[in-house]
């Protein structure tokens, strides 16, 4: 594709990657549905069909030149959208402990709410996701999928769920606490 057509590429709205990104978007109330309508093992086999096709949409995106600035905003929406709304049922069904569920919603808000001050102060923070927030993200999933699996067909593996909670919790105060300090120092003029 020739550097013209890659540009005109980005300014579209309806790029194969944007369609299979806003797919996963409509994922979401359906993961949540079965979910609550205790589908647990579906609820797991849509969650891994939105991670494939997020994998899919990014790799298309490079690939074939159809990187958009739609594409670059919608996409963790619909990751964050996907993974919030799986912690929050989890807990509300009682797969996964109220707390976590409540501090994982939270770092995501302190960072959204953190980087809607900066640029009402006209700062422009650097928007990059940390070492830590990416093992965050990683560790997070595996909560999800995993409990989603264990619950869904019956499984049992009560230590290694138990230690994967930790772990999430762990790296979501570490990451939240990052990106804390990454602020305070955007405010105080540092790099």
């Amino acid at each position: 594709m020739a550097a013209d057509e890659r540009d005109a590429a980005a300014h579209q709205l309806f790029t194969l990657p944007n369609i299979i990104t806003l797919a996963r978007l409509c994922a979401v109330p359906a993961t949540v549905w079965l979910m609550l309508n205790q589908r647990l093992d579906l609820a797991f086999l849509l969650f891994v069909a939105a991670g494939i096709s997020d994998a899919l949409d990014g790799w298309i995106a490079r690939a074939w030149g159809l990187r958009s600035a739609l594409g670059a905003m919608l996409d963790p929406v619909a990751d964050k959208a996907l993974l919030v709304s799986v912690y929050v049922v989890l807990a509300v069904i009682g797969v996964l402990p109220d707390w976590l569920a409540i501090l994982v919603v939270f770092r995501d808000l302190l960072i959204v709410g953190g980087l809607l001050v900066l640029w009402q102060l006209g700062l422009k923070p650097p928007i990059k996701p940390l070492a830590i927030s990416k093992l965050n993200t990683f560790a997070q999933i595996s909560l999800a999928a995993a409990s989603l699996l264990l619950v869904g067909f019956g499984f049992q593996a009560a230590e290694f769920k138990t230690a994967l909670i930790w772990l999430v919790a762990a790296t979501t105060i570490w990451s939240g606490a990052a990106y804390l300090a990454g602020g305070a120092r955007t405010l105080a003029g540092k790099p």
